[in-house]
């Protein structure tokens, strides 16, 4: 990606639409507590427009301009951008922290996630990093069938991430890992 591809990535309509969600039961309470995971169907489908925000962009600018380390990477139709994706390596915990993943409406279920997901997952490989880490909600059904055909494993979630309810609105954020070694 370079510093002219920025601009373009707003333009990236990263809509997906999901029927099923990820239900995230809670069993036990304290240190004991345990969660059991299953597909469901939603009461109704769900949009997620999957917007760059203002943080997202900025930090993908940074990773662009040099001014932070990372990969960003950028696949064009025609001359504009129709998919793209940014992580961030944590050298601390020796992961690979996926920051954002977006392939245009128009282009869906034609291998690009894919194929600039196996670019990231290279790139940590040659870092010597032990692993790929990505996140998304249980609700974003695409995102999940991704991360699994990629062979990423859940490695935790967060029932407060987005909000207080989140566990209620079938929104937990769930953290998928990509063990390298």
């Amino acid at each position: 990606m370079t510093a002219g591809d920025l601009e373009g990535l707003k333009d990236i309509d990263g809509t997906a639409e999901s029927s099923q969600y990820l239900h995230v039961e809670r069993g036990g309470e304290g240190l004991a507590a345990s969660w059991k995971m299953e597909v469901r169907p939603l009461r109704e489908k769900r949009v997620h427009r999957h917007e760059l925000d203002e943080e997202g962009h900025f930090a993908v600018k940074q990773i662009v301009s040099g001014a932070e380390e990372g990969f960003a990477l950028v696949a064009e139709h025609e001359g504009r951008p129709v998919a793209a994706t940014a992580a961030v390596p944590d050298r601390t915990a020796k992961v690979l922290r996926l920051i954002d993943l977006r392939v245009d409406y128009d282009f869906r279920r034609q291998g690009l996630a894919s194929a600039l997901m196996f670019q990231m997952i290279q790139e940590a490989r040659e870092e010597n990093l032990r692993a790929v880490m990505a996140r998304a909600t249980a609700d974003d059904f695409p995102a999940l069938q991704l991360l699994g055909k990629l062979g990423f494993e859940p490695g935790g979630l967060d029932t407060h991430y987005r909000s207080n309810h989140d566990l209620v609105k079938e929104s937990v954020t769930l953290f998928f890992y990509l063990t390298l070694d």
